[in-house]
């Protein structure tokens, strides 16, 4: 691969930091990194491959200088605000957000489901939930065998993916003190509330899983609903799918095509209390299905349990894998 000028949007938030983490790890090309942040965070020093560099506020006059790729981790509005302008200026932007995911002219990727979609982009590139990205791999590999028919989707979602305050309201109400993040303790408790409510009942979490589902899978006829929950689990969101099939299927089939599918590890020994949890999958970059079992309710219905690293998987890692898609484009 060619070596790019890369710049990190939010390169000290927690999402920031692990794309840093990332990319060493990766060995990603680099010619020049850039690292932005806001004025709170401007002068803080990073290393990076043995080298220190220095955090610069992001502006207007940012993307001025020869940036080829831009990874966005900084929130919607500096998405919505900044990410036009570094692609007027010939930037490449991978978006952590949700602010371009639904737009039509933005390809919305995870690159072992639809990496073409990086052909079509038009200097923006959207990463899509972190739950999603963790449930349309499996719902891939079934789908083109089997076909999917309804999709119900029950999240165990960890508070690392309400960044540091979630983390927070975790560790001070395990000491018995005040919650501020969340409109209630999350610590011993379940909260079935994340994000904003709509007027039609669900939350827009809810909505961006059954929403991202259908674009990532080219699949707008696919009939979905979920319940999303945040746990007092630090790092590693947990989702129960249940699937109905149009085709019928072999359930030893549904182990081999899961077993060989890039990017899937499965852990499913129930005799030794084989399955995957989010506290054995933190700091990894596989999905885990486990529980895979029919659902005897329905005709072709399926049962699965998997599991990711949010921060990673679901954001950090699956967004440096779209830069590299660039790179081999």
């Amino acid at each position: 691969m060619a070596k790019v000028n890369l710049a990190i949007i939010g390169a000290t938030g927690m999402v920031g930091r692990t794309i840093i983490k990332v990319l060493e790890e990766r060995n990603f090309p680099i010619n020049q990194i850039y690292f932005f942040a806001s004025s709170k965070s401007k002068g803080q020093s990073i290393r990076f491959r043995n080298k220190g560099y220095m955090v610069e506020e992001l502006n207007e006059s940012t993307f001025e200088r020869e940036i080829d790729i831009a990874l966005f981790s900084a929130g919607g509005d500096i998405s919505k605000k900044f990410a036009p302008i570094a692609r007027d200026k010939g930037v490449i932007v991978v978006d952590n957000s949700s602010t371009w995911r639904m737009n039509e002219e933005v390809p919305l990727v995870v690159p072992e489901v639809n990496p073409e979609d990086v052909r079509w982009h038009k200097g923006i590139i959207a990463n899509p939930n972190c739950s999603t990205i963790q449930a349309v791999v499996p719902l891939k590999v079934l789908d083109d065998r089997f076909r999917i028919k309804r999709i119900v989707y029950s999240t165990y979602q960890a508070v690392s993916g309400s960044g540091v305050g979630g983390i927070n309201d975790l560790e001070n109400g395990m000491k018995g003190l005040e919650h501020t993040k969340y409109p209630h303790p999350i610590a011993f408790n379940c909260l079935p509330h994340i994000d904003a409510f709509m007027e039609n009942g669900y939350t827009k979490e809810e909505i961006k899983m059954i929403e991202e589902t259908k674009k990532i899978l080219g699949r707008l006829d696919l009939k979905i609903t979920a319940t999303t929950v945040r746990v007092p689990v630090r790092n590693g969101h947990s989702i129960s799918i249940n699937i109905e099939f149009e085709k019928q299927f072999d359930i030893e089939e549904v182990y081999n095509l899961l077993s060989k599918a890039k990017g899937i590890i499965v852990q499913d020994n129930t005799k030794e209390n084989i399955y995957p949890m989010p506290i054995y999958v933190e700091g990894r970059d596989d999905i885990y299905v486990g529980r895979i079992r029919r659902d005897f309710s329905i005709d072709n219905g399926l049962n699965m349990w998997v599991v990711a690293d949010n921060i990673r998987k679901g954001a950090a890692t699956n967004t440096v894998q779209i830069a590299e898609l660039l790179l081999r484009e």
